[in-house]
């Protein structure tokens, strides 16, 4: 590979592949675990109300996201000897016996018509301690999403670190034949469930990024058959053009306080560079100018700092640059190939695409070291996105002859794949942790 499809403009349509039908689900497999998972039983939660059943079976949620977590094993309810639904009913010995560490039971209590409560317990199996009582809130609509909400909490207070289970990821799919193909902007949930799409067209559509508050979202389409940057209200759907200029637009990065979009564009003199687009004035601002190609922008934390990706070097490399000019530092140096940059939520990392002995695989760069680490083990993965927790990337890979999306943790010892029932998907980008 002379050179990355990224660093080609015509060929950014060759990123997107032929996808299952929106009502088709991601498939999620996990392929590499933790060496040992904390064995879990989530109790079937007790139910009342004037109804037959609640919306939803929240513990069936609760279990399946722990266990996609590749940390915890929950039980098979079938073998489960009791199924207490409060504390009092809890006799520690005999989950002790069928192995478990950690005990979840609970109750969904209707409230008052839509509305609904998730009451629930954790408990230390071993100690025989509670260890969180919670009651999680809930309308009928907002169900599942409280029913991750209620594991976000359960993973946080058994791991110490925050839960995503309730976080969403957007990725783009095309359908049908190459001559007839469809593309699609998709939302789902982080389990793969619950697809929204949020745009189609029958030109190309890529480059999904999320905005800080989880609102909206900035993409490139080829709608009018040319590259613009159009920011989408996921709410009620209304979008609007922000970056329609000659030549290319591509690759939007929103800045930390929404205001602003990096972007790399081609303007006059059609070669790529980054610049800095106000969303409210429309002024911009560029960053980079040469011969080199200079694309894939994201921001540091504080706002301070654009990284992006340059041939300038000869092969592609991290580069960074203040956000309002200045003098560009290199950030990459182990390797000959280092691109599509993506800061971690600690602002201590970058998720890059690296080549590793001539596979193309995501690796994280420690900024204050140098240090690059290889995750993932495919030939041709891309477009790494940083969980919110920062303990979770997902990017996209092949799968034989289709393109799937998978994930891997920080340290690169818990995999998963995430395959569409038929077809490819691409372009995954996680979202921030939802506001409320």
């Amino acid at each position: 590979m002379s050179r990355p499809s990224f660093y080609r403009a015509a060929a950014f349509a060759a990123l997107l592949m032929v996808s299952a039908a929106l009502r088709a689900e991601l498939q999620i497999e996990i392929t590499a675990g933790v060496d040992k998972a904390v064995p879990i039983a989530v109790v079937p939660f007790g139910w009342s109300g004037p109804g037959a059943q609640p919306p939803r079976d929240a513990a069936a949620i609760v279990a399946a996201d722990l266990a996609r977590s590749g940390r915890f094993a929950p039980m098979d309810r079938k073998d489960m000897l009791q199924k207490p639904t409060t504390g009092a009913e809890v006799k520690f010995d005999d989950w002790k016996i069928q192995g478990a560490e950690v005990l979840v039971i609970g109750r969904v209590v209707q409230v008052a018509g839509d509305q609904y409560e998730i009451q629930f317990q954790v408990f230390d199996v071993l100690r025989g301690e509670q260890l969180l009582a919670y009651r999680q809130a809930s309308s009928a609509a907002d169900f599942r999403r409280n029913s991750h909400r209620v594991a976000d909490r359960i993973y946080e207070i058994l791991t110490g670190i925050r839960g995503i289970f309730s976080t969403r990821i957007a990725y783009v799919t095309a359908v049908g034949p190459a001559e007839k193909r469809i593309f699609r902007l998709i939302v789902a949930d982080a389990d793969g469930e619950n697809p929204q799409l949020m745009f189609e067209s029958t030109q190309p559509v890529m480059s999904p990024a999320w905005s800080p508050d989880g609102r909206r979202i900035a993409y490139v389409s080829f709608e009018n058959r040319r590259s613009e940057i159009y920011v989408q209200d996921l709410r009620s759907g209304s979008r609007k053009r922000v970056s329609a200029r000659p030549g290319v637009n591509g690759a939007p990065a929103w800045s930390p306080d929404g205001r602003q979009l990096a972007v790399s564009l081609s303007r006059q003199d059609g070669n790529l560079d980054i610049y800095t687009l106000d969303l409210d004035s429309q002024m911009l601002t560029r960053l980079t100018s040469g011969a080199a190609i200079d694309t894939e922008p994201t921001w540091s934390l504080d706002g301070q700092q654009v990284y992006y990706t340059s041939d300038s070097t000869g092969g592609p490399q991290v580069y960074r640059v203040p956000a309002r000019g200045g003098t560009i530092q290199r950030v990459t140096f182990e390797g000959n190939y280092n691109a599509r940059p993506r800061m971690s939520p600690d602002g201590k990392q970058l998720a890059v695409v690296h080549n590793d002995r001539g596979s193309y695989r995501i690796a994280v760069v420690d900024l204050a070291r140098s240090y690059t680490q290889v995750l993932s083990d495919g030939r041709l993965d891309e477009s790494p996105s940083f969980a919110p927790n920062g303990e979770t990337l997902i990017y996209a890979t092949r799968e034989g002859k289709r393109g799937v999306l998978a994930t891997v943790s920080a340290n690169g010892r818990i995999k998963q794949r995430l395959s569409a029932v038929e077809g490819d998907v691409r372009e995954p980008a996680w979202s921030p942790f939802p506001l409320n």
